[in-house]
């Protein structure tokens, strides 16, 4: 690859080609990796086909056995190396993160830090207490509860934070003693996959444990329905959500939901308004506002709406819109033509019912400005809608019951922020707001491996992934008792 400081991993190794104890053709086909900021071709990736779900979710139930009866400190042995193979070979993953998902490096280093925290506390995870001991129900008698893993776990990957969010999940699966098949999405496959199959297997990952498998919407259906699989991570848009969902049902497996937002950033009369607005601006136009916990509508009191709007404004016109690997470009492209067509339509639809464009507002192929609205109201899209990109819709209030009102306005529920003088006043507000996390005078996008992320409503199923909510996903309950003496 072009601009990759180092051989590894040796292109000519994996290039159209999956990993499923170990590198091998897939009956799929291959299809391009396109960069989204110059168009080029990157790599050719192999493409999963049902055939080869099929294969690797048999052979991942042939080594879960063998993989969950490994002594704690074996999988952690993994880990650790795992997670210094990352650190070794940081400068690969971050040219491909920037290449591949149009990223500045910036977000290429993030997601490296939270990749290598998420190993760190999956570590601690694989020796955790995971039962109890329970009541006898005769004297004497023993009656014991404890945790014991899924078997087979299908990991399906959205692009936007690819390696992130595979070893999210994958790290402590694989520390609870599951086996993984992962499926990254078609648009990032290398450094959502194929970097990390050669990452876990430098660091000596048995055979059969980890199964990488690229491939679009029929890819995921086989993993969702494999009768191997026993439960499937999923994160990405509501819609591919309940897809998965109505798939991996029919098999009653288990399935762990993280999807959209339209995340509030709820800003009060008696805010810092210029550190709001750069909360505001890092919360939206960062990575082109392309995060499920990007702020998706500025709630703003009525005394501090213009001087907020204007900071918002500012920090947008200062940011350098272009190819990210060019120095001083803080805003990339968005990741595909689809993408870029959805903004535009939620823009032009909203400006088309009154919406006014402050700043941006008109794309130049992929590449995006960064955009302020105002003059939105409930009923357009860029209120309504998960935009998936860099614009901010900016929505007056005037007391804090019809700031709540309107955050709630949504049947998403996965993050918000709250911005006042007052860290009590804050807190209270944001614990009347129907979402699954919520950040005091900060931005809307964190996460944190210790943290149980997900969110509520159409935002997810409930379920959480992070910190100890890792343990409840991934492992299930097994019961045992033992007579008294007779």
């Amino acid at each position: 690859m072009a601009g990759s400081g180092t051989r590894w991993p040796d292109q000519d190794e994996w290039a159209g080609k999956i990993y499923s104890a170990g590198w091998r053709e897939p009956h799929g086909g291959t299809r391009q990796v396109i960069e989204p900021a110059t168009g080029h071709v990157l790599a050719d990736i192999g493409v999963a086909s049902p055939a080869d779900v099929a294969r690797a979710g048999a052979r991942a139930a042939r080594a879960a056995g063998d993989w969950a009866a490994a002594a704690p400190s074996d999988r952690v042995e993994v880990l650790l190396r795992a997670s210094a193979a990352l650190r070794e070979h940081s400068d690969t993953f971050r040219d491909w993160i920037v290449r591949e998902s149009a990223g500045v490096p910036a977000k290429g280093d993030y997601e490296i830090n939270a990749a290598l925290a998420q190993l760190t506390h999956a570590v601690g995870l694989a020796s955790l207490p995971r039962g109890e001991v329970l009541a006898p129900q005769v004297p004497g008698g023993a009656s014991l509860a404890w945790r014991v893993p899924l078997g087979v776990v299908g990991v399906i990957n959205p692009w936007n934070a690819p390696l992130l969010f595979a070893v999210r999940a994958l790290a402590p699966a694989l520390a609870l003693g599951n086996t993984v098949l992962l499926k990254p999405d078609p648009l990032t496959p290398v450094s959502g996959g194929v970097l990390v199959a050669r990452l876990f297997e430098d660091a000596g990952l048995p055979e059969g444990v980890l199964h990488v498998l690229p491939g679009g919407a029929e890819t995921g259906q086989a993993v969702a329905a494999d009768p191997h699989v026993a439960m499937v991570a999923f994160t990405g848009s509501t819609e591919a959500g309940r897809a998965v969902a109505r798939v991996a049902g029919e098999g009653l497996k288990r399935v762990s939901l993280e999807l959209g937002g339209k995340n509030p950033l709820v800003v009060l009369e008696d805010a810092d308004v210029e550190a709001a607005a750069l909360a505001g601006a890092m919360s939206t136009f960062g990575y082109q506002g392309q995060a499920c916990v990007a702020a998706g509508r500025h709630l703003v009191h009525a005394d501090l709406v213009e001087a907020y709007t204007d900071a918002l404004v500012g920090h947008a016109r200062t940011m350098r819109v272009g190819d990210p690997r060019e120095e001083g470009v803080s805003v990339g492209p968005v990741i595909s033509e689809r993408q870029a067509t959805r903004i535009e339509r939620i823009v032009d639809a909203s400006v088309a019912a009154g919406a006014r464009v402050l700043t941006g507002g008109r794309r130049d192929g992929l590449f995006y400005p960064p955009t302020v609205l105002d003059h939105v109201d409930r009923t357009m899209p860029a209120f309504t809608e998960e935009i998936f990109g860099p614009v901010a819709p900016v929505i007056p209030f005037h007391t804090e019951a019809e700031a709540i009102e309107i955050a709630n306005d949504t049947a998403y529920g996965l993050t918000a922020a709250v911005h006042s003088g007052s860290v009590p006043r804050a807190t209270a507000v944001a614990e009347r707001l129907r979402t699954g996390m919520a950040h005091i005078n900060d931005v809307s996008a964190k996460d944190a491996a210790n943290a149980p992320f997900g969110g509520m409503g159409i935002s997810g199923n409930g379920s959480r992934i992070g910190g100890t909510a890792s343990l409840e996903q991934f492992t299930q309950w097994r019961w045992m008792t033992a007579p008294g003496p007779v």
